[in-house]
């Protein structure tokens, strides 16, 4: 048991060690690289997302999730987004008639698209040096709460819904975020607002707990451990991504409401 779980381990760091070099540059090279990456790990999401809940028809809510991520990651405009994404959302709802997971196939349509559209607007609306603290806050609170949770252990957080999970490891998973934001603000130099960054970060960091156990919840409702097999040692894209594109929206409002803190406008 002892070994499972070192591999297992080891498989999560060695997936780690490429993707968030990888992450960081795409971001960093801008156009079309972080489009480009954003598009790849909606399709693998949406991949997921229409095989993960069981239904008749999932390559064509596979096609229609991703058409809608396209909208959402290469279009500027909100409006002609929020349209494709409620045509878009009636179309599954209609199309899925009686499945046993009507909701769910729906609720696909909103989930992937606004996350993964979202994670792309801070992008574009306020800059790489935001969109990169906003990533190390919801990287820490993870690597934080593994870290402490499993060294203090304590009270489960929501043992209906993950039984690993317990309130040390949440409010350490905080504490990382807090401190890898003070520290990020600290030596980029791109804020003199660490208090605000700070403050929000604990915030992010909570909501990304939320986003965790959001899938934690759905996975336990359709009865399966991991959402795909895509990403080595991590259970799935979802799995990685969940705090992400569940954060993102809010992030999104506050870094545009907090923006010139990092020196950037709503638009650059």
């Amino acid at each position: 048991m002892e070994k499972t779980k070192l591999y297992s381990l080891l498989k999560r760091f060695l997936t780690a060690l490429v993707l968030v070099p990888v992450t960081i540059w795409c971001l960093y090279a801008g156009y079309p690289f972080a489009q480009i990456f954003a598009l790849a790990f909606g399709a693998m999401f949406s991949w997921e997302w229409s095989y993960m809940v069981p239904n008749k028809r999932p390559a064509f809510y596979a096609m229609v999730y991703m058409f809608v991520v396209s909208v959402a990651v290469m279009l500027g405009s909100l409006l002609v987004f929020f349209a494709v994404l409620f045509v878009s959302s009636l179309l599954v709802w209609r199309k899925s008639g009686d499945e046993q997971h009507r909701r769910l196939l729906t609720l696909g349509v909103p989930y992937v698209s606004v996350g993964i559209g979202s994670i792309m607007w801070v992008y574009e609306f306020v800059g790489y040096w935001a969109t990169l603290w906003f990533f190390l806050a919801v990287w820490c609170v993870d690597i934080g709460g593994y870290v402490v949770g499993c060294t203090l252990k304590g009270p489960k957080l929501a043992p209906k819904i993950s039984p690993n999970k317990t309130w040390s490891g949440l409010l350490g998973g905080v504490a990382f975020s807090v401190i890898a934001s003070l520290a990020f603000c600290y030596y980029t130099k791109v804020t003199n607002h660490y208090g605000v960054y700070g403050a929000v970060a604990a915030f992010v960091a909570v909501i990304a707990q939320i986003g965790d156990l959001v899938e934690s919840s759905i996975k336990r409702h359709l009865g399966i451990k991991d959402s795909s097999q895509l990403i080595p040692g991590h259970g799935g894209v979802f799995d990685r991504i969940d705090g992400l594109v569940f954060a993102a929206p809010i992030v999104l409002g506050l870094l545009c409401f907090f923006s010139r803190g990092f020196g950037y406008g709503l638009v650059n």
